[in-house]
């Protein structure tokens, strides 16, 4: 009897290298997929600063084509005035500490928020990057004139441990606040916000900058850099001070 010999292949990884330069400080962010997670039908995955550009994905074979293909987003697209609804959801931050969406998160505040789950490897990673971009260019103006919000989209496994574990991985300093709690809290907010979908795994890239004073919200889509979403923050705080000066 014939016998065959199986020699296993080694495991091809595809990484992207993001990084750029902060207070005179260069920062590097890796990430990787492996070729199982993502099955490019045509092309080459083309990671470059901020640009990302992805082939198409089968869709049949790739349970996450959808997540995949939002990397074929224009990575620094412009805002859309967005139409929100704010739940005012019992979540839970990072540090374990019971909050309001509404009332304790967002009340007055100008926020950017954007929308990852912890064992992301595909968008994830780089909307985290440009907030750690950003939380760099905003310095001593984060917690104070702008706060950022990350939501888990994963709640089931983002535990405010995980999440912990997650913003000090990133360096994250305070006023970048990070929420999870009760799927069904946490899913409410995000139908209000335009980012819920069924499988957490192909949530949209979006990125959300929004005034809880003024009820003024822009939507990004994509990878937008953080100068167009710091315009975006000071359009609404001038549009924050031209009301006032109205009244």
């Amino acid at each position: 009897m014939n016998s065959v010999n199986f020699v296993p292949k080694p495991r091809l990884r595809y990484c992207c290298r993001y990084e750029w330069t902060a207070m005179s400080k260069p920062i590097v962010l890796n990430f990787c997929f492996s070729r199982a997670m993502l099955l490019i039908a045509t092309g080459v995955l083309v990671c470059a600063g901020t640009e990302l550009q992805a082939a198409e994905v089968n869709a049949e074979a790739d349970p996450h084509a959808q997540h995949r293909a939002m990397m074929n987003k224009k990575a620094d697209s412009d805002a859309v005035t967005a139409a929100v609804r704010l739940h005012d959801g019992a979540l839970v931050t990072q540090d374990g500490d019971a909050v309001r969406f509404v009332d304790d998160v967002i009340a007055d505040r100008i926020v950017v928020m954007n929308f990852v789950y912890t064992t992301c490897t595909t968008v994830c990673p780089v909307l985290s990057a440009i907030f750690i971009q950003l939380q760099q260019r905003l310095d001593d103006r984060l917690g104070t004139d702008v706060h950022m919000v990350s939501v888990s989209v994963d709640p089931g496994r983002d535990t405010p441990e995980r999440l912990k574990a997650y913003a000090d991985g990133l360096k994250a300093r305070p006023g970048w606040v990070w929420l999870t709690g009760d799927k069904s809290e946490v899913d409410n907010v995000l139908r209000g916000l335009g980012a819920y979908t069924p499988d957490f795994e192909d949530h949209p890239s979006m990125i959300l900058v929004g005034d809880g004073h003024t009820g003024t919200w822009r939507r990004f889509f994509g990878f937008p850099g953080p100068d167009k979403i710091l315009a975006a923050v000071e359009e609404l705080k001038t549009a924050r001070q031209v009301a006032s000066v109205q009244r």
